[in-house]
């Protein structure tokens, strides 16, 4: 099978291409620089120039044995929520999903499934009500993001190409993303809950993430929208108090949220908001997740040997 990743470049991106090669399959990469992506990718991985706004300089790669995952967007927490920073972070998804509608029309060949990436603030914040995949989108910032995001890659379904829409939770792995940054205050004795901790944070351990995108690419009866998150998401002061005990250090302190709003601005409703958002359809098709728990996958990712699981 031939794996195609737009955006493979990033944290996700790189954690596929690990997983793929170690299966046996050929990973292509796109990249708007090819020489520092291929640095970090695995031995075995192609990495192709792309710009993110044209499909046809690489549409010749797909073959009906090809799935193509989409993971191409500016990165939301790469800086402050300005006016351009916005038209920023919605340019590069639309342009790279309707490159990958434009390379699925222009190949001769059709890939057998797309996998379009999005995340579950696509529902929006709530305090209390759970959100599964039958759920309508939210009214704020991220909730437009998600949606105009998800709709970039429709028109391949005219195509009959099937398509899988990932609504990815908080992707916790020691390489980057969230968990370094949040992880950092404890390490420094400093660590404990953001506002007032009752947000929900809907996580998943990266190894579930590329299990879970394996298992949408062979289940040919998977199609639409999927949340790829734990079955068991925490609030934020749970998750302050699981990272204190698995790196054994205090969590008693907080940071408040109008301190967040100063040093952040908009992009601090990621942090002070969250939905609890619970991978109905996954499961449902037999998905079995290797880390439901939040102690054992912080334990694994740190390291550490826990011998109670909370």
């Amino acid at each position: 099978m031939r794996i195609i990743i737009p955006g493979g470049s990033g944290l996700i991106g790189t954690h596929l291409s690990e997983y793929f090669v170690q299966k046996g399959h050929e990973v292509i990469i796109l990249s708007r620089n090819p020489k520092k992506t291929l640095k970090k990718t695995p031995k075995g991985t192609v990495v192709e120039q792309w710009d993110g706004k044209h499909g046809t300089s690489w549409a010749h790669l797909i073959t009906k044995d090809t799935a193509i995952i989409n993971l191409t967007g500016e990165n939301i927490a790469s800086g402050r929520w300005t006016k351009r920073k916005k038209k920023n972070l919605l340019e590069s998804r639309i342009n790279s999903g309707m490159a990958v509608v434009e390379a699925i029309e222009t190949a001769s060949e059709k890939p057998f499934v797309l996998i379009q990436s999005s995340g579950v603030g696509y529902y929006g914040p709530h305090e209390s009500k759970e959100f599964t995949e039958e759920e309508p989108p939210g009214n704020d910032f991220l909730a437009d993001l998600a949606t105009k995001w998800e709709a970039s890659t429709d028109g391949v379904e005219a195509l009959d190409v099937r398509r899988v829409v990932t609504r990815f939770g908080v992707v916790l792995s020691p390489r980057g993303g969230a968990l370094p940054k949040m992880s950092l205050p404890f390490k420094l004795f400093i660590g404990g809950k953001m506002g007032n901790g009752n947000q929900w944070l809907s996580w998943i351990h990266y190894k579930d993430v590329v299990r879970a995108i394996g298992f949408l690419i062979e289940n040919k009866s998977a199609k639409g929208p999927f949340n790829v998150s734990s079955p068991n998401p925490v609030t934020n002061q749970e998750f302050a108090k699981a990272l204190g005990k698995v790196l054994k250090r205090p969590s008693f302190f907080r940071v408040p949220g109008f301190v967040l709003k100063i040093a952040l601005g908009e992009m601090a409703t990621t942090l002070l908001t969250g939905q609890k958002a619970i991978p109905k359809k996954l499961t449902s098709l037999g998905f079995e997740f290797e880390f439901p728990l939040l102690i054992p996958t912080l334990a694994d990712l740190f390291g550490k040997i826990i011998t109670r699981a909370v």
